[in-house]
């Protein structure tokens, strides 16, 4: 381990590695449903507690629109997934699931450069995605982002045979064509990065605050297709990072290190090529093997606990992601937390556990969960996500409905520096839990305020 920090200490030195500050957005108000509501769509799950929101199947026919008729006449019919918002009894009451119903924006956006000269972006770093799209001028109304312009890199090049498109079940899409370009990452300089440029976009991806979003998850899961609509999925930028010449191999990595609006005086940042010595202080990293091959940074959490009552999950799997503000887990493991907060209840209105705004730090139980063998705790405060109301917070850890994996988004990635390495694929796992916890954010009381 001595040998591995003291060689990415000579790499910071001679490429002139630095921190990579992560920025809280300003527009990012949290809300506990919005954001149940954006997983949803997100990983496509069915929910297994009731509530205002699920999947439906619906009919849709494509063929010829007369002016004087409101849907096509004759041709294809296809049935599509979609989520919809239950808004009274019986099916005619299902309303369109609209970017009012979900928040869609980023929490966290990280800066960004691209091209020669350099172009700034702010970006939305992803390990549960593994595009590199922006804003670009091929945009009619890119509104007030960053945007990129090709025409002003000369280093950039297109690539006439590559599009792509993501796309969400409430009909959210963003999709444009590709080129390659220099990407700039804290210090880093990765070459003939396949970047993506927005040229449509649905309101859902235009009303975010970031500048697009760099995907931290593996290639395999890139949307890039080949002009016939075949999957030529690009290679990610640590993936990129790993082939060049100049990055040895125990430096193949990314690490993050997230902190709450509580957390007074401390920086969120990633680090690229290197682990921040501050952070491990002599403890020992806690190393889970990765199972790649959904794309995602999936290991074993067989295990979580609650006061020290240990609920065994055989066979269970987890995902770290930066994409994701929640903890989504299974049903049992939601209702053996919450039975041990007092006051605690399920909200059908909001669709997720929900426990008193009058609740201390010492009213919340210990909540560890099993990282491939060892098990590492929440921070309390962090159970508490956002207000549901002005009597109850809106739970940090809520249920993953029918999907078989837990998925561990900010709420886990809090209370650890988590180390991405990528070239050993294995996830690294050192605790960083504050001396002191604090329940109440400001921005939550100035929400509240605001009602």
């Amino acid at each position: 381990m001595d040998a591995m920090l003291a060689s990415q200490k000579n790499l910071i030195q001679s490429m002139g590695l630095n921190k990579v500050r992560v920025v809280r957005n300003p527009n990012y108000q949290s809300h506990g449903t919005k954001t149940y509501v954006y997983l949803l769509n997100r990983f496509g799950f069915e929910p297994t507690k009731p509530g205002p929101y699920r999947h439906v199947m619906r009919t849709h026919q494509h063929g010829l629109v007369p002016a004087a008729f409101k849907k096509a006449l004759g041709g294809r019919a296809r049935q599509d997934r979609v989520l919809v918002k239950q808004t009274g009894s019986g099916d005619s009451n299902q309303g369109e699931v609209t970017a009012d119903d979900q928040q869609n924006d980023s929490m966290y956006l990280c800066p960004v450069e691209i091209g020669t000269p350099a172009q700034k972006f702010m970006l939305d770093f992803d390990t549960g995605s593994a595009d590199l799209w922006m804003f670009s001028t091929e945009q009619s109304n890119p509104g007030k982002h960053n945007v990129f312009d090709p025409k002003k890199s000369k280093t950039f090049k297109k690539l006439s045979d590559r599009t792509w498109k993501i796309s969400y079940g409430d009909g959210s899409s963003a999709s444009g064509d590709c080129g390659t370009d220099i990407v700039a990452i804290g210090g880093l300089k990765i070459q003939n990065q396949t970047i993506e440029l927005a040229n449509k976009m649905s309101d859902q991806f235009a009303q975010g605050t970031g500048d697009g979003l760099l995907g931290l998850a593996f290639g395999k899961i890139n949307t890039v297709t080949n002009n016939e609509g075949t999957s030529e999925p690009a290679a990610t930028p640590v993936e990129n990072m790993i082939t060049q010449d100049d990055i040895p191999k125990n430096s193949e990595l990314f690490t993050s290190a997230f902190y709450s609006d509580r957390d007074q005086g401390k920086e969120s940042f990633y680090t690229f090529g290197y682990i921040d010595q501050d952070l491990v202080q002599g403890q020992d990293i806690h190393w889970a093997k990765i199972d790649k091959s959904q794309g995602f940074w999936q290991f074993p959490s067989a295990s979580v606990s609650v006061n020290g009552q240990s609920t065994q999950q055989s066979g269970n799997l987890a995902i770290a992601d930066t994409g994701t503000t929640l903890a989504l887990m299974s049903d049992d493991v939601c209702k053996a937390l919450y039975d041990q907060i007092p006051g605690a209840t399920y909200d059908e209105q909001n669709q997720g556990y929900v426990f008193p705004l009058s609740t201390s730090v010492d009213d919340l139980p210990e909540f560890k969960v099993d990282i491939d063998g060892q098990e590492f705790l929440i921070q309390k405060e962090d159970l508490a996500f956002a207000p549901a109301d002005d009597k109850n917070w809106y739970g940090g850890v809520q249920s993953r409905g029918d999907m078989s994996f837990d998925i561990l988004g900010d709420v886990f990635l809090k209370s650890v520096y988590a180390i991405w390495d990528q070239g050993n694929t294995r996830f690294g796992v050192v605790p960083k839990i504050e001396k002191t916890q604090n329940l109440t954010p400001l921005l939550a009381v100035d929400r509240v305020a605001r009602r």
